[in-house]
């Protein structure tokens, strides 16, 4: 039971989720805008979100330098995990969606995409951290204007003349009919792309957050608070979060897939021959 105590405390810190006279307080938008904890009052001062990302960023850093710090033929366990980590991204996503010569011409931005976001994904079920810092609005907008940025160079770098043109006039629809066909395909193409993958994984990793730390904190509200047989809704409270817990897991993944596939598919649109 301390054990667990400990757990739940781990899994929400620094957050208070029972008022003073011992009632039930959920968790709220709040805990992603955190006071600022260092260099307040200058251009650089960090909140824990911001912390976190650092961390997470000289990590990945460090994991990938030490991976291929000293490329062999017959490679270590550590080269073989960053090999088959960055092939992932060069077969699955950038070769099966843009062919060889273009997968490689883009692979590296892809790449990047990819691996930025799930490490700030993953930090959603970190014991210490627990929280997606993929979830403040800041991060999935910068990363959809380097999508939608790597998109448009490609199909004006494929085609400067036509890209446009062919973008807001698609061949083979009737002249007067552009008239409602032009603003549609402006607002899809250039609008919608970059809101709904900001969207796309800023709502995921945010309700995912706060559904775990419901689960908990009312664990913890109803085994250390709750009295007689209420304490038996922590075991289920406490098992849901569990599960979720490992669904986590799989929606970090999945949302870096997601969107970097649809950065690749973006991509694959703007080469297309009709541009």
């Amino acid at each position: 039971m301390a054990l667990f105590s400990n757990a739940v405390h781990i899994v929400t810190p620094a957050l208070i989720f029972t008022a003073e006279d011992g009632g039930f307080h959920p968790p709220s938008i709040a805990d992603f805008f955190p006071e600022s904890v260092l260099f307040v009052g200058t251009p650089f001062e960090m909140n824990r979100i911001m912390i976190i990302r650092v961390i997470m960023t000289v990590l990945l850093l460090l994991l990938f330098w030490i991976g291929t710090r000293k490329m062999r033929v017959i490679p270590t366990r550590g080269q073989s995990i960053t090999e088959m980590a960055l092939d992932f991204v060069r077969v699955n996503i950038a070769e099966d969606l843009l062919g060889k010569v273009d997968g490689r011409r883009f692979l590296p931005i892809l790449t990047a995409i990819f691996f930025t976001i799930l490490t700030f994904n993953i930090t959603g079920i970190i014991p210490g951290f627990n929280i997606g810092v993929s979830a403040v609005i800041g991060l999935p907008l910068t990363l959809a204007i380097v999508s939608y940025a790597t998109f448009i160079y490609a199909g004006v770098k494929k085609s400067p003349k036509n890209f446009f043109k062919n973008s807001l006039f698609p061949a083979g629809v009737p002249w007067p009919l552009y008239v409602i066909v032009t603003p549609i395909e402006f607002f899809s193409t250039f609008v919608l792309r970059p809101v709904t993958l900001t969207l796309r994984l800023l709502m995921n990793l945010l309700v995912g957050h706060l559904l775990l730390v419901l689960f908990f904190s009312a664990t913890d509200f109803f085994l250390f608070q709750g009295e007689g047989l209420i304490k038996l809704f922590g075991v289920g409270t406490f098992a849901v979060g569990f599960a979720f817990t490992l669904f986590e897991i799989l929606v970090a993944f999945l949302q870096a897939y997601i969107f970097t596939i649809l950065t690749g598919v973006y991509i694959q649109l703007a080469l297309a021959e009709e541009h």
